[in-house]
């Protein structure tokens, strides 16, 4: 069983040591990532030349799996619309939350957006 979804915006604040990262620590043992995510960790990484096979590797260490985005995400995702657009939430966060929806546990994020919102899963936000 998994500990909790992790947003691309805290594996991000990991990486960087940004404010909130002792958060995403905590909780980084047996987490789960979208595989939607973890396209954006990898485009962010490599804007800031950053080797996204490493940030996989230490992932990997603490038993992070990637999870594929399937239909049933692909449709809780699309329902999330209606309730996040106020907020400006993008598909990847959408996913994010659908995969968390799916599993049973929180998701972890640095957007404070979420947590706001009506999504019927639990958000921890880092900051």
């Amino acid at each position: 069983m998994k500990s909790c979804v992790l947003d691309a915006s805290a594996i991000l604040a990991l990486g960087h040591g940004e404010d909130g990262s002792h958060v995403v620590a905590e909780h980084l043992e047996n987490a789960a990532i979208s595989a939607v995510n973890w396209s954006e960790v990898i485009r962010r990484s490599r804007e800031r030349d950053v080797d996204a096979t490493a940030v996989r590797a230490a992932l990997a260490d603490a038993n992070v799996v990637v999870v594929p985005f399937d239909e049933s995400d692909a449709d809780t995702t699309a329902s999330l619309w209606e309730r996040t657009r106020r907020a400006g939430l993008s598909l990847a966060d959408r996913a994010c939350l659908a995969l968390a929806s799916r599993l049973g546990v929180p998701a972890v994020t640095a957007d404070r957006a979420w947590v706001s919102l009506d999504v019927d899963v639990e958000v921890i936000c880092i900051r």
